[in-house]
């Protein structure tokens, strides 16, 4: 075997594979250029397509039309709300609200001492500061809502207990009870609203006063169905009528400054029709506070 023929022989086998391997690195292949010029143009593509996405938010913004809208919302949403909080002031005034509900536990206690036992109390006029009458926790005499809300709740939690141990306890009766409760606060403060404006009286009298003196009743009506409860029906009826004994002396001698304050700030006896008109109002609302303790209490004790 000649040598030179033998390499040129391995020459001529070897050049196919170094342009094989010339064909893996070069670039210009066709399949090479499909494949870079698929990459490029998918690249390509997604950039085009990225474009506008990026930017949709900065048009957006910097179109003055959309600025004046959102300005023109924001402004109308403002004015709503000042207007709703003007109204709503106007029917239910919350920062009045604060005022009856600034107590503390002093107060409470003292409160409802005063309410069982009002008999030895004597001084009855509410404090004032600077035209202003003083929060409740620092003035006994001054009307709150907390106590009053406060017992609405429990007389609702006593029914529905007192009504349980006699195997009458239901969803739908108990909600009936706290139903007609508030039923009947709110045709007793309606009620003397109305007489009071028949009478022409000149009191400083609000109807969250009125409310908070038409609840202090279910304190003693909380303690009458309890003692009905533990006791029977005498404990019952001894309990409330001391109760209704101290809630009509508690109601004479609170509305009496109340509602004849404007004769008594004048000096002149109650003989007059009017004057003695203002004196049966402020008995009749205090005598209607025995009443009601009876009619929403006596069905729960048996």
């Amino acid at each position: 075997m000649d040598y030179s023929n033998q390499s040129g022989f391995r020459q001529r086998k070897l050049q196919p594979k170094v342009r094989m391997r010339g064909t893996a690195v070069d670039s210009n292949e066709p399949s090479q250029l499909f494949d870079d010029t698929s990459a490029g143009h998918n690249a390509g593509h997604s950039a085009v397509d990225k474009g506008p996405v990026a930017y949709a938010g900065q048009s957006l913004l910097s179109d003055p039309v959309s600025n004046l809208a959102m300005a023109y919302g924001s402004s109308l949403a403002s004015q709503g709300k000042e207007m709703m909080d003007k109204n709503l002031d106007r029917f239910i005034p919350i920062s009045k609200l604060k005022y009856y509900f600034a107590v503390d536990t002093v107060y409470v206690g003292k409160k409802l001492g005063l309410l069982v036992f009002p008999y030895m109390h004597e001084n009855w006029e509410v404090s004032y500061q600077q035209d202003t009458p003083v929060a409740p926790r620092f003035d006994v005499n001054a009307p709150d809502l907390y106590i009053p809300a406060m017992a609405f709740i429990t007389y609702i939690l006593v029914a529905g207990l007192a009504l349980g141990t006699q195997n009458r306890f239901s969803p739908e009766i108990l909600g009936m009870q706290a139903s007609s409760a508030l039923v009947w606060l709110i045709i007793e403060v309606l009620a003397v609203l109305l007489s009071l404006y028949l009478v022409t009286v000149n009191t400083d009298l609000t109807t969250i006063d009125l409310v908070a003196f038409s609840g202090y009743k279910y304190v003693g009506m909380i303690v009458g169905v309890l003692a009905g409860l533990l006791f029977g029906k005498m404990g019952y009826y001894l309990t409330l009528l001391w109760c209704c004994a101290s809630i009509f002396v508690f109601m004479i001698r609170t509305l009496r400054l109340k509602i004849l304050s404007e004769a008594a700030a004048e000096g002149v006896l109650v003989r007059g029709a009017k004057n003695q008109l203002r004196m049966y109002l402020t008995m009749a609302i205090a005598a209607a506070q025995p009443v009601f303790m009876y009619w929403l209490t006596f069905h729960l004790v048996r």
